[in-house]
């Protein structure tokens, strides 16, 4: 049986260690992503000074609007904890498009965007930078990691049995990652001995991301856990009823909406209001698409409905929860810093484990 796992270690390995390698660095590079471009776009992040009062969402929006363009509308305000940290205006077109504005002079920052090196790196993990066919045909780049990940899976669990050790002295031998007795000895203990501290987390992070892969697979790995995987009609949250309210004004009642809404919460990081509903990102650790809904009167700002976190649907909290394990930020930047090392060691392994076999592969020629 040892044989068997050995063999299936290694011959999955070779064909797609590099894929592994690509899609495991580039998910290690995408960890920081949000502190990093908040370093690099500081002036769109944050405003130059901070005044007493904001000035309300009409006014700001009024100067943003002229500058959209055609088919470009607004959805969405999203208003920080941080009085320093600008309002950043959501758009329709494209997806997660974000203008930012001064909360506390009206100035309309700017539409900066993704930076390039993040788009890479998502499309490398995600697609290794294929692009969808429009005719329906196969997505081969996501296929690939898709494939990749789920044999990673397979590979880690034969990984572990190969190293699993007979008693406690071999134990002690086994989990030492030497580096006092030279490069090759200190290859074989990374690959080994470092795979196996990382099993958990890149487990997690493999089992989690391959329900973006498949769509069988998210729709079993969903039922294990009850969540129902049919397709379901979400409502947009568009105005209802006296269909006759003029922009300005529902911009009046977005933000009286607002008000009500901070009186009613005591801790958030982010309050987003779109129309007829408002979205209360909780601080804290746990599950980081937590939020408290509120739905309000298009007409009036008048809270309607509130929908707690704590109440709400349970497919809900799972999806939310398979997206805060996958990415690690569940437990703040502790938890983060530990994703991404052992992303980072996930990324050496294959290629510690091609310098392994090619170095006996030349042995066994030369003996």
């Amino acid at each position: 049986m040892r044989k068997l796992f050995k063999k299936a270690h290694l011959w999955f390995s070779l064909p797609l260690g590099i894929v592994i390698t690509i899609t495991c660095f580039s998910g290690a590079m995408l960890i920081f992503e949000k502190e990093i471009t908040q370093i690099v776009q500081r002036d769109y992040y944050y405003t130059k000074s901070v005044d007493s009062k904001p000035l309300p969402i009409d006014e700001l929006l009024a100067n943003v609007e002229p500058l959209l363009g055609e088919g470009r509308r607004i959805t969405g305000v999203t208003i920080s904890d941080d009085p320093e940290r600008s309002y950043k205006v959501n758009i329709n077109t494209p997806k997660h498009t974000v203008i930012f504005v001064d909360q506390y002079t009206g100035e309309v920052l700017g539409e900066p965007g993704r930076l390039e090196f993040f788009k890479v790196m998502f499309r490398l993990h995600r697609w290794l930078m294929d692009t969808k066919p429009e005719d329906g045909a196969i997505y081969w780049g996501k296929v690939i990691v898709g494939i990749s990940t789920l044999l990673m899976v397979i590979i880690i669990l034969t990984g572990v049995v190969l190293w699993w050790p007979k008693g406690i002295k071999a134990l002690k031998n086994r989990s030492k990652i030497e580096i006092r007795k030279g490069w090759n000895r200190f290859w074989l203990d990374l690959h080994i001995v470092g795979g196996v501290y990382a099993t958990l987390l890149l487990l997690a992070m493999a089992l989690t991301g391959l329900t973006w892969s498949f769509k069988w697979y998210g729709n079993g790995f969903y039922s294990l856990f009850g969540v129902e995987t049919k397709s379901t009609n979400i409502s947009n949250n568009a105005p209802k009823g006296n269909t006759r309210t003029t922009t300005s004004e529902r911009y009046i009642h977005w933000q009286s909406a607002v008000d009500k809404v901070k009186d009613e919460s005591d801790t958030y990081t982010e309050v987003t209001v779109s129309d007829g509903s408002v979205s209360v990102k909780q601080a804290g650790w746990g599950n980081q698409r937590a939020s408290d809904k509120y739905t309000f009167d298009n007409q009036s700002g008048e809270i309607t409905a509130i929908t707690l976190y704590a109440d709400s649907e349970y497919n809900r909290k799972v999806r939310g929860w398979v997206y805060t394990i996958h990415v690690g930020n569940w437990g703040g930047y502790l938890s983060r810093v530990m994703w991404f090392l052992a992303a980072m060691l996930g990324a050496t392994l294959p290629l510690t484990g091609y310098y392994i076999w090619i170095r006996r592969m030349l042995k066994k020629r030369n003996s």
